[in-house]
């Protein structure tokens, strides 16, 4: 693959863009600068293939799968409403090789949310036919008490919904703090559930997907690419 196509695929821009990237002296392989957009990587090298642009690492990646530690106060879309989108939070190049949000978080949620520009991932971690486990932390606005966590754990009926939700999980870590753990992801799914079993969730952090949990020493706001041990726990349920 050429080097011109390579920053293409790597969100740097339209094939042009690329070019004059290159031509203008701003890319530099192995710390010598590359002015010949056709310089081909070979496909050996490429899987491990390093470049810098504007003095920025960069390393070649086929597919993009990230983890976002979410902020309140962000919305998971590109066309936001009424506050900034999470794409605020990454590097332009990621936003323009099409990464999208693997399911959404409201805007007060924080936690854990993953983003990749690949379908068959993103599908897989966000149809209900799949049944990945999501676990949430919810604190509530009432303390709880074994009725509601009964009531999670037999179903409960949602507005609009024909038929009851059940918690694969439902479990109190304080008086006010609820370990919640669902299957679907349906609109506004965890504030329902428990305004439907007789409480209010006052806040909602989303703690894990699969096996993988966010890492402790992921800062809010903060991102990382996600490793093949990574990927090997989101699968594992």
């Amino acid at each position: 693959m050429d080097l011109e196509r390579i920053l293409f695929t790597q969100g740097f821009g339209s094939r042009r863009q690329c070019r004059a990237l290159i031509a203008d002296g701003r890319v530099s392989i192995g710390g010598a600068t590359c002015t010949n957009p056709d310089t081909t990587i070979t496909p050996d090298a490429l899987m491990s293939f390093e470049f810098h642009v504007d003095d920025v690492r960069w390393q070649y990646r086929e597919k993009a799968y990230l983890v976002l530690n979410k902020p309140p106060g962000y919305e998971c879309s590109r066309d936001p409403q009424h506050h900034l989108s999470v794409f605020h939070l990454l590097p332009l190049q990621l936003a323009e090789r099409g990464v999208q949000c693997v399911g959404r978080l409201d805007q007060d949620t924080t936690g854990l949310l993953l983003l990749s520009d690949d379908g068959a991932f993103v599908h897989a971690f966000t149809s209900p036919k799949k049944k990945v486990p999501k676990v949430y932390l919810a604190t509530t606005k009432h303390p709880l008490d074994e009725t509601q966590l009964g009531a999670l754990r037999e179903g409960v009926l949602l507005h609009g919904e024909s038929q009851p939700i059940t918690a694969v999980s439902a479990n109190q870590r304080g008086e006010r703090l609820l370990e919640l753990s669902v299957l679907e992801g349906k609109y506004h799914q965890v504030k329902r559930m428990v305004a439907a079993s007789g409480n209010r969730v006052d806040g909602l952090h989303r703690e894990r997907i699969g096996g993988y949990a966010l890492p402790p020493d992921l800062a809010e706001g903060q991102w990382r690419w996600l490793n093949d041990a990574d990927l090997a726990m989101l699968r594992q349920s």
